[in-house]
C-alpha cells in the first residue's frame, strides 16, 4: 500500500472552506457561492486524480498526525472509495448550483449557515469512505447525522419535528454501532478496520462476536432507512429546505450501503456475513425483499411528487442491500454500480423538482397540470430520470438491475427478482402517472391550442439538471467500463 496525502486535500477542500463561509459569508453572501463551488471543484478534480491512481498504482494510505495505525487514525483509498469520493464531490458539486438559487430564495439572511453546514456534512461524508477506523467512522457517521439534522430542521412548516423524529431514530442508529464497535475493541483491543480483521479469526468467543455484528448491521440499516427502519427518512427528506433536498437525498443512503459492504469486507469477512449463518443470509435477502414490495406500495399512495420521491429512495435501499447479501459477485456488481447509478438518478429527479417548486412552489400532483407545456426543458430531464428509475435502456438505471437480477436468479432468491420486476413495474406506473398530469392536463396552464408561456427555472438551476440527464445515458453507455474497469478490481477475490 502506497503513502500519499492526495486524498486528505479531497476532505480538507469543503471542511477548511465551511469555516470561510461562515465568516466572509456573515459580511457579504457574495462570497458564498465562488467559495462552495470552487472547493466542490477543486474536490471533484482531485478525486478523479486519486481515482486514476488508484487503479494504476493501487490502495493509498495516510496516517493522521504520523500516528502508525493500528494506534492511530488511517486514512485509506481503495478503488471502491475511490470510487465514492468521485461520486460524492461530483453529486455535491453539481447540487451546489441548484442549491444556491434556492437557498437564496427560502433561507433569505442565513444563506451562510445552510452552506456552512452543508458544505461539513460534504466532508463528512467524504471522510466515511476514506477511514480506516472503526470508532472514527462512527465520529464521521455522526457529523453527517448532526449537520443533516440541522439542514433539515431549516425547513418551513413541520420540517423541525420531522428533524427532531430523525435525530431520535439516528441516535438509536448510532448507538448501534458504537455497541458494536466496542464489543469488537473489548473482544480484538483494536479499533484500525485492517487491524481487526487479522485478529476476527484467531478469537473463540463466537456469541461475542455475532452480538458485534448484529449491532453494526443493524446501527447502519437505521442510518440508511432499511424498512421497516425507515420511517424517519420520508418526512425528513420531503420537508427539508429545497437546497438541501438536492444533496442529501442522491447521497445519504448510498454512503451508509457503502459502509456497510466496507464493514462486511474489510473488517469481518464474507466466510464471516454469509456462509458461516446461512439463514441469517437468506433472512436478510428476505427483508430486502419486503423492503422493495412495501415502499414500492407506499409510493403508490403519495399525491406528492418530493414524498413519492422518498418512497422510491427507501425501495432502492432494498435493492442494494439484498443485491449484496445474494453472496455472489454478480449481486454485490450490481449493488456497487447500483450506488452509482441510483444517485445521479436521485439527483435528476430532485433536481427537476427543486426546479418546478422554485416556478410553481408546490409539488402537488394536481399543481403539476401542463408542466410540459410550461417547463419543457425541466420536464425532458425529468423524464430521463424516469426512464432511468424504471429501467428502460440506455440509461444507467437499466443496467445495475440486470445485474441484480441475475445475483438473484444465480442464488435462487427468487422472490427478490420478483421484487425488483414489481418495483419497475410500479415505477412505470408512478412516473407515466406524473407524464400524464403534466403533459395531458391543461390546467391553469392553457386550453387547447392557445399559447402558454414558457417559465423555465434559472439557468443556474436547468444546466445541472440537463447535465445530469445527459449523465444518465452517458453512465448507461459506460457501464461496461465501470464495471471492469472499477467494481470488479474493488472486489476481485472476494467470492
Amino acid at each position: 500500500m502506497k503513502v500519499s496525502n492526495l486524498h486528505m486535500f479531497v476532505l480538507a477542500a469543503p471542511l477548511m472552506t465551511a469555516f470561510a463561509v461562515n465568516i466572509l459569508g456573515r459580511i457579504s453572501r457574495k462570497w458564498i457561492a465562488p467559495l462552495a463551488l470552487g472547493a466542490l471543484s477543486l474536490s471533484t478534480v482531485l478525486s478523479c486524480v486519486v481515482l486514476l491512481r488508484v487503479l494504476r498504482d493501487g490502495a493509498l494510505s495516510y496516517t493522521v498526525g504520523n500516528w502508525q495505525p493500528p494506534f492511530g487514525i488511517e486514512l485509506v483509498v481503495d478503488p471502491l472509495s475511490a470510487l465514492m469520493m468521485v461520486l460524492i464531490s461530483a453529486v455535491a458539486l453539481v447540487a451546489t448550483f441548484s442549491a444556491l438559487k434556492s437557498v437564496e430564495r427560502e433561507q433569505p439572511g442565513r444563506e451562510h449557515l445552510f452552506f456552512t453546514l452543508y458544505l461539513i456534512l460534504i466532508a463528512g461524508l467524504i471522510g466515511l469512505v476514506l477511514t480506516g477506523d472503526a470508532f472514527n467512522l462512527y465520529v464521521l457517521l455522526e457529523i453527517t447525522s448532526i449537520t443533516s439534522y440541522g439542514l433539515i430542521a431549516m425547513g418551513k412548516g413541520r420540517a423541525p419535528l420531522s428533524s427532531f423524529n430523525y435525530i431520535i431514530m439516528g441516535s438509536i442508529g448510532a448507538c448501534f454501532y458504537l455497541l458494536g464497535v466496542g464489543y469488537l475493541y473489548i473482544l480484538t483491543g483494536s479499533l484500525n478496520m485492517a487491524d481487526i480483521a487479522q485478529i476476527i479469526p484467531t478469537l473463540s468467543q463466537p456469541a461475542a462476536l455475532a452480538t458485534s455484528f448484529g449491532f453494526i448491521m443493524v446501527g447502519l440499516w437505521v442510518k440508511m432507512a432499511l424498512f421497516p427502519l425507515h420511517g424517519w427518512l420520508p418526512n425528513a427528506y420531503s420537508l427539508a429546505p429545497t437546497g438541501a433536498g438536492v444533496m442529501v437525498a442522491p447521497l445519504m443512503t448510498k454512503v451508509t450501503v457503502y459502509l456497510m459492504i466496507r464493514v462486511i469486507f474489510s473488517v469481518y469477512s464474507p466466510d464471516y456475513a454469509f456462509f458461516l449463518h446461512p439463514g441469517v443470509q437468506s433472512a436478510i435477502v428476505g427483508v430486502a425483499t419486503l423492503a422493495i414490495f412495501c415502499a414500492s406500495a407506499l409510493a403508490l399512495a403519495q399525491r406528492d411528487l418530493c414524498r413519492m420521491l422518498t418512497y422510491i429512495i427507501v425501495a432502492e435501499v432494498g435493492y442494494m442491500v439484498g443485491g449484496v447479501w445474494l453472496a455472489n459477485t454478480q449481486g454485490l456488481t450490481g449493488s456497487i454500480l447500483h450506488i452509482v447509478n441510483d444517485a445521479l438518478m436521485t439527483l435528476c429527479l430532485f433536481l427537476a423538482a427543486s426546479a418546478i417548486v422554485y416556478r410553481t412552489g408546490s409539488l402537488s400532483f394536481d399543481s403539476l397540470s401542463g408542466l410540459y407545456r410550461r417547463m419543457p426543458v425541466t420536464m425532458a430531464a425529468f423524464t430521463v430520470g424516469a426512464f432511468s428509475m424504471i429501467g428502460v435502456p440506455p440509461t444507467c438505471g437499466f443496467f445495475s438491475k440486470w445485474y441484480l437480477i441475475l445475483g438473484g436468479i444465480e442464488a435462487g432468491q427468487w422472490g427478490y427478482v420478483v421484487a425488483l420486476l414489481f418495483s419497475s413495474l410500479v415505477n412505470a406506473v408512478l412516473f407515466f402517472r406524473i407524464i400524464e398530469i403534466a403533459y395531458f392536463r391543461t390546467g391553469e396552464a392553457g386550453h387547447g391550442h392557445e399559447a402558454v408561456k414558457v417559465e423555465e427555472a434559472p439557468l443556474m438551476m436547468l444546466k445541472p439538471l440537463v447535465l445530469t440527464a445527459i449523465a444518465l445515458i452517458v453512465v448507461g453507455f459506460s457501464s461496461g467500463q465501470i464495471v471492469s474497469g472499477v467494481i470488479s478490481q474493488a472486489i476481485s477475490g472476494i467470492f
